[in-house]
């Protein structure tokens, strides 16, 4: 039951990255300026606070999440061999 469920984790974990990714990349915005006779045009950047915040959250989820599944596998292992776990 520990595998499976360790499993689960590491593929969330897997999934919870990958839209940390798409979030971190959705938070960007530019606009470009055209230039006049007086001034250049340039390109403002700006960020989204929520989406970064949001994609540091997925990314500290899934920390917590392999390092219970790693947990999880350890104690699988410990658990077969008879021997008490070195927690």
């Amino acid at each position: 039951m520990r595998r499976w469920i360790a499993l689960f984790e590491l593929g969330s974990a897997v999934l919870f990255l990958a839209c940390a990714v798409g979030s971190w990349r959705a938070a960007r915005r530019t606009t470009e300026f055209a230039g006049t006779d007086e001034h250049p045009g340039f390109v403002a950047v700006r960020y989204v606070p929520p989406l970064l915040l949001l994609a540091c959250v997925l990314v500290t989820v899934s920390g917590v999440l392999v390092i219970d599944a790693v947990t999880r596998i350890y104690l699988n292992s410990v658990a077969r061999r008879g021997a008490r776990p070195m927690i």
